[in-house]
Parts: structure tokens; C-alpha cells; sequence
């Protein structure tokens, strides 16, 4: 006896073959992606507090004004005002002191983040030279950045030394 099938059962199978390896397909295709636009959020919070990091590691105080309104420009918050406030003060002792420093960033990573805020921390390495040091001398930063996503745009709103 022969097992045959009838053309309506392998219609009805091809069809269901066909939902599933689309359903299936689209699934993949969306996870992929939600990851591809994760990746791409880490990348920006990355490069913000990268940035953010080295424009608050090189200063220069032929070109203070510049430079601070660099520093200025990444941040808001708390973080914008106390460095505002303190900006005449800075640019007066940077002067005096002929300071000028140079940041490199060595390592960056997220602590955690949400689509509204991250905490990362940063490493960085400075040579800093003034009227003290007029060889320069390297410095090591660890650093702890909160940033907050504001207008399309990561900010640093906090900074802090940590050991």
C-alpha cells in the first residue's frame, strides 16, 4: 500500500513551513537589532565620557578659556555649575602657575547604564608640567563619571577622583 499524500495536506505543510521559518526569521532579525542599538548606546556613553574625561585632564592656560568651555560644553547639572563657578578662580591659578596638562585616556568602562543614565569609570594619564614641576611629571587619574543623556546627547553631570 502506497503512503501517499494528499496536495491539500502538503499545501497546508509548506504554508505552515513558511509562517514558521518567517516568524522565525523576523524574531531573529529584531533581536539582532535591539543588540546592534545596545551596542551602539554603550558606544556613545563610551565616547562621551571619554571625551569628557580628557577635555577635564588637558588644560592649558595659554588657551583656558577653550579649554574650560570644552569641559563645559559635555557637562550640566551640579557638575556644569560648581565647574562654572569655579572657572575665574581656575583660570587665574592655571595662569599663575603657567600649568598645562595633557590627558591621555587609557581604559573606559560602563558601570551601569539605563537609557537615561550611566556611571562609568575612566583611567587616564596626564603630563603635567607648571612653575613646580617645569620638567613635567606624569599623574595617573581614576575616574568616576555620571552621565545622563539630555537632548540626544550624553552629559556629564558628576565627577569624582576614586582610588
Amino acid at each position: 500500500m502506497k503512503n501517499l499524500r494528499s496536495p491539500v495536506s502538503l499545501k497546508a505543510g509548506l504554508v505552515a513551513s513558511t509562517v514558521l521559518t518567517t516568524a522565525l526569521t523576523t524574531w531573529l532579525a529584531l533581536g539582532l537589532h535591539a543588540q546592534h542599538e545596545a551596542n551602539q548606546v554603550r558606544q556613545d556613553i563610551l565616547v562621551a565620557a571619554r571625551q569628557s574625561a580628557l577635555n577635564f585632564t588637558s588644560l592649558d592656560y595659554r588657551h583656558y578659556d577653550r579649554d574650560s568651555a570644552n569641559v563645559l560644553a559635555g557637562a550640566t547639572g551640579d557638575f556644569k555649575k560648581q565647574f562654572a563657578a569655579q572657572t575665574e578662580q581656575l583660570t587665574r591659578l592655571v595662569a599663575v602657575n603657567k600649568s598645562v596638562s595633557e590627558g591621555q585616556i587609557l581604559e573606559a568602562g560602563i558601570v551601569r547604564s539605563d537609557e537615561d543614565s550611566a556611571r562609568v569609570l575612566v583611567v587616564a594619564d596626564s603630563q603635567v608640567t607648571n612653575t613646580a614641576a617645569p620638567q613635567g611629571e606624569s599623574r595617573t587619574y581614576r575616574l568616576q563619571l555620571d552621565l545622563v543623556h539630555r537632548d540626544g546627547r550624553w552629559l556629564t553631570s558628576d565627577v569624582e577622583f576614586v582610588g
